[in-house]
């Protein structure tokens, strides 16, 4: 098979496609190295937490390792996530046209190196989570029942994306666990504001997948609002804005956390107005955008921590 017809559908013209060496390019395109969108969106309840854990604190001093360790840590597991649930999806990706030329159902990689390579990447995980404290240590540990689990759930509920929330927004306790050595309440609304946006951008990007995820029956909160999607990424979006200015507001936080939570609920807003369910592109990109909007979020909490410290 040529590389050009190995690479993933909606992955084309990328740094993994372009640059990196020939036989790695599969496990590459394995862990989505080559989209590394879905590393970013769970990183960054990882630095939101960070952020906002050392505000209240008001100490800095473990900010400027635990960033780049929670960005390594997010680019690692989510890699490990993502080879895991292409080796329980490999029949259902091969049914679909937008996962069929994924590395396990297209024959570029088999199984056993799929697993081989998915307990490396876990290692990888391991050792940067060994750099945090034991409390930490067990949380992100505590995790990995949730992660094991999510693959499954799209086969029985419509709600898959309630799991890929818990699952993506752990690290919205992360940043607590290390700085506080505890999970308070101003850590659990955050991470329930993180759950929230995550059923939401989710349901967008499941969006492309719909007409295709009927037929074979592979449920999703995007079969299941269908036309009604506007309305429920109001309530979630809404309730992710809402969770979140709880858990500011009982954090004690000035104005510049403020000022980014306002950007991040625009930004919302923005996609909520902008959706048009039945282009797929359009989907994807938007599901893209919550990078930015976290990003700004994560902005607003970074100055903060800056000015009470």
């Amino acid at each position: 098979m040529s590389d050009a017809a190995a690479r993933v559908a909606d992955a084309t013209g990328n740094w993994v496609d372009t640059h990196a060496p020939l036989w790695l390019r599969p496990y590459l395109r394995l862990s989505r190295l080559d989209r590394p969108i879905g590393s970013w969106l769970l990183l960054l309840p990882c630095w939101w937490s960070a952020a906002l854990a050392a505000g209240v604190a008001r100490d800095l001093s473990q900010l400027p390792l635990m960033i780049p360790l929670f960005l390594l840590g997010a680019f690692a597991m989510r890699g490990a996530g993502c080879t895991w649930n292409d080796i329980t999806d490999r029949d259902l990706d091969a049914k679909v046209e937008r996962t069929r030329s994924r590395p396990i159902p297209a024959g570029q990689v088999s199984v056993k190196r799929a697993l081989v390579f998915l307990l490396l990447q876990v290692l990888v995980g391991l050792a940067v989570l060994l750099q945090f404290n034991r409390f930490a240590v067990l949380t992100g540990i505590a995790s990995l029942l949730v992660v094991a689990i999510y693959p499954f759930m799209k086969r029985i509920t419509y709600w898959p994306q309630v799991v890929l929330g818990l699952a993506f927004s752990w690290g919205a306790l992360m940043g607590f666990a290390e700085v506080l050595q505890r999970i308070d309440a101003t850590a659990l609304l955050l991470y329930a504001g993180s759950i929230s946006w995550v059923i939401g951008y989710d349901t967008i990007y499941a969006h492309q997948d719909a007409e295709d995820d009927a037929l074979i029956g592979v449920k999703s909160t995007a079969r299941l609002f269908g036309a009604r999607t506007h309305q429920a990424l109001v309530i979630f979006y809404g309730l992710a804005v809402v969770l979140i200015a709880a858990a500011l507001l009982r954090g004690g936080v000035h104005w510049p956390a403020w000022l980014g939570l306002a950007a991040f609920a625009m930004h919302l807003a923005w996609q909520i107005n902008r959706l048009r369910i039945s282009d797929p592109v359009l989907c994807l990109r938007l599901f893209k955008s919550n990078r930015d909007a976290g990003l700004l979020l994560f902005a607003g909490l970074l100055v903060d921590a800056l000015m009470r410290a």
